[in-house]
């Protein structure tokens, strides 16, 4: 049993104003795995002074100074991925080979890009007698989520590091561990006291007292639309700067040529990764009609050969997070059902043989009409949608239907046609054969968000542009 009961503020391990906990359940077993302390707005008032209180000098910090400060947390990160792949996957259920892969090293991809980014960066730009400076937006209010834990913490944190912010970190209570070992990395590394502040919490004790805090400048969030709203309506009225990475329900688009039957499995195996559970998840497929049967064909096919619970097994897929997931995706199912969709693969309740943890059937819906709330809501589980289109104009018309517009993909061997139809999806970023880049920019359009994470433009999401006009002399000529 994990017991997480101080909070990380200026420096140093403190106790809560009132000691609150909450259990943690693991959710493979459905047991508690530790407890974590409960954070109230007076542990923010606590942790946003220390903040601003070291923000004079970290803002103005040279640049030598922060690489120091983040290449001494990477030589503590790489000492600490075994705990960290551990914590993930006892808060989340991720299985040891994601968990210690994509989940974790993710963190560190991170930390390189903000390294390098830093580097090659200028904070000053003149313009004549103007020079442009980039300064840091402030003090951070940084709230992440349970899907990829470490993840998102670190695409927040380490350009805000970089960038010259000073920030109060509340990691998901839902999946807490890796934050307090988060944590411990960047204390051991000897970041500034106050530079960098943690608290435990929830979003009605936590969240909310950041977003409403008059002494932070900015809130970077990730979690849901619904969420997300009420952040940005908590910082409203101080006009702090909000950057939000909310939900998506990302097209598929899966060309008609000699690579269909590929294009078809790799965006099934693509969604059931992580159990589901990413913003980004490739959850509506669309193909064309006339091969509408040999989708579903191979659909059922790779769905029906993902592993669920094969802790032994690379490939296999964990539970979802929790009990009130597990209960929202098995809701969805069901409404699949109750409105028409057919069941190709999976379907309602646990997987054979499973009677203990969260874990969801891998399942593909067939006879999807894009206005079933399976295609409109985000349901964030292993759970794949197949649409039919006749043409591609129709394809893409199916595709940007949707609140959202984090991501889309298109699949298939006609690189010149997919390179158009990228252009034509009303989406953050588009994937063309599943391909990935840690340093392209990561956020949405629509109700999926706002600003940018991740590379040069997620470093940029934390700097403010200011104007020196007369910095230089007039021309004597």
């Amino acid at each position: 049993m994990r017991d997480y009961l101080k909070f990380y503020i200026d420096g140093r391990w403190v106790d809560p104003a009132e000691l609150r906990t909450l259990d943690v359940d693991n959710p493979t077993t459905e047991q508690a795995g530790g407890r974590i302390a409960l954070g109230s707005s007076v542990d923010v008032d606590t942790a946003v002074e220390a903040a601003r209180n070291a923000l004079a000098a970290w803002s103005i910090s040279s640049k030598e100074e922060r690489l120091d400060v983040l290449a001494a947390i990477l030589e503590q990160y790489q000492k600490r991925v075994a705990d960290l792949a551990e914590a993930v996957h006892e808060e989340m259920g991720a299985p040891p080979a994601l968990a210690k892969g994509p989940q974790v090293m993710m963190g560190l991809g991170h930390l390189s890009t903000a390294i390098d980014v830093l580097k090659n960066f200028s904070f000053e730009q003149p313009r004549g007698q103007t020079v442009v400076v980039k300064e840091p937006v402030g003090v951070c209010g940084l709230i992440t989520p349970w899907n990829w834990p470490i993840n998102q913490i670190a695409c927040k944190v380490f350009p805000a590091l970089a960038a010259g912010c000073t920030m109060v970190l509340k990691p998901s209570e839902v999946a807490p561990f890796s934050g307090q070992i988060f944590t411990e990395i960047l204390d051991a590394a000897g970041v500034p006291a106050g530079v960098y502040n943690m608290v435990f919490g929830d979003g009605p004790g936590v969240g909310a007292a950041l977003s409403t805090h008059p002494g932070i400048d900015m809130v970077s969030f990730t979690g849901s639309t619904r969420a997300g709203i009420e952040v940005a309506r908590n910082a409203a009225p101080t006009v702090k700067r909000v950057s939000q990475e909310l939900g998506g329900k990302s097209p598929n688009i899966v060309l008609d040529d000699e690579a269909f039957a590929q294009s078809v499995a790799a965006g099934v195996a693509v969604m059931m990764m992580n159990s589901g559970q990413s913003c980004n998840a490739p959850s509506r497929m669309l193909v064309p009609n006339t091969r509408m049967d040999e989708a579903l064909a191979v659909a059922k096919a790779t769905a029906e050969a993902v592993k669920v619970g094969d802790l032994a097994d690379s490939s296999a897929i964990g539970p979802v997070a929790s009990r009130v997931q597990f209960d929202k995706v098995q809701g969805l199912i069901e409404k699949g059902i109750a409105e028409g969709a057919t069941v190709v693969a999976g379907g309602p309740g646990r997987p054979e043989g499973l009677t203990t943890g969260y874990y969801v059937r891998p399942t593909v819906f067939a006879d999807v009409d894009n206005d079933m709330t399976i295609a409109r809501e985000e349901i964030f589980g292993p759970v794949l949608c197949i649409l039919g289109y006749d043409d591609l104009d129709q394809a893409v018309e199916i595709g940007n239907d949707t609140d959202y517009g984090l991501y889309g993909y298109v699949s298939g061997a006609d690189l010149q046609q997919a390179r158009a139809l990228a252009r034509r999806i009303r989406a953050g970023a588009v994937s063309i054969n599943h391909a990935f880049d840690i340093t392209a920019p990561f956020g949405g359009y629509k109700t999926s968000g706002n600003g940018r994470e991740w590379g040069e433009e997620g470093f940029a999401d934390f700097l403010e542009t200011k104007a020196i006009l007369g910095y230089a002399p007039a021309d004597s000529e």
